[in-house]
C-alpha cells in the first residue's frame, strides 16, 4: 500500500538547470500551401548562467512548447562569453549599428545596476553583467535588438588583453642644463676683470 501522509513529489530530485532561459518574444507566422494556411509559432528565447555565458535562439513549431525547445536547443550551439569586472561591470565601452538598430553599451561603478531597457536589459541580466549603462536607439524591433546586444557583447575585449593595450601614463623627464664654463676671451681688452680678493 502506498504512504497516505506522504508528500507530492517527494523522492524526485529537481534537476538543476545550467542555464536560466527568458522569452523575448512570440509572434505568429503563417506560411500559404496548397491546402490553405499553415500557422506557426516563431519564438525568440535568450539563454545564460549569469557567469558570463550568454545567448539567443529563434526557434518556430505549431506550438509554442516546442518553439521554446528549439530555441534553447539552437541557443546553446551560439553560446558566447561575456568578459566581466570585479566590480560586476565591463570592461570598456561599445557602439554598434546593425540594421536599424544602434547599440551603445558603457561601464558603470558599483551599485549602479543594470540602467537599459528591452531586450538588452534581459540579455545583460543573463549574462552576468550587474552595473553598466545601456541604450538602443532606431527601432523597437525585438528580434534586431538581441541580435544587435549580442553583437555588441562579442565586440568586448577581454580584461588582460584591455589591460595591455591601455595607453600608459607620460613620464615627466627632468633635464639638467649643462654647467657653462667660462672661457678666455679672444679680446683681451673687452675680457671681464678679475674679482679682487678681500682680506
Amino acid at each position: 500500500m502506498a504512504k497516505k501522509n506522504q508528500p507530492r513529489g517527494q523522492g524526485r530530485e529537481r534537476e538543476v538547470k545550467e542555464f536560466e532561459e527568458e522569452v523575448l518574444q512570440i509572434d505568429r507566422v503563417t506560411r500559404v500551401v496548397k491546402g490553405g494556411r499553415r500557422m506557426r509559432f516563431r519564438v525568440l528565447v535568450a539563454i545564460g548562467d549569469k557567469k558570463g555565458r550568454v545567448a539567443i535562439g529563434i526557434g518556430k513549431a505549431s506550438e509554442v512548447v516546442n518553439g521554446v525547445k528549439k530555441a534553447i536547443t539552437q541557443a546553446k550551439k551560439d553560446l558566447i562569453r561575456v568578459p566581466i569586472t570585479d566590480s560586476g561591470s565591463i570592461p570598456h565601452d561599445v557602439r554598434l549599428k546593425f540594421k536599424a538598430a544602434r547599440i551603445m553599451i558603457m561601464p558603470a561603478g558599483p551599485g549602479t545596476g543594470i540602467i537599459a531597457g528591452g531586450s538588452l536589459r534581459k540579455i545583460l541580466s543573463l549574462a552576468g553583467v550587474k552595473n553598466v549603462f545601456g541604450k538602443r536607439f532606431g527601432t523597437n524591433n525585438r528580434l534586431v535588438t538581441a541580435q544587435a546586444s549580442i553583437l555588441a557583447l562579442k565586440k568586448l575585449r577581454p580584461i588582460r588583453q584591455f589591460k595591455k593595450n591601455e595607453p600608459k601614463k607620460e613620464e615627466v623627464k627632468t633635464e639638467i642644463a649643462p654647467k657653462v664654463e667660462h672661457k678666455a676671451h679672444a679680446n683681451p681688452e673687452h675680457a671681464p676683470e678679475p674679482k679682487k680678493e678681500t682680506k
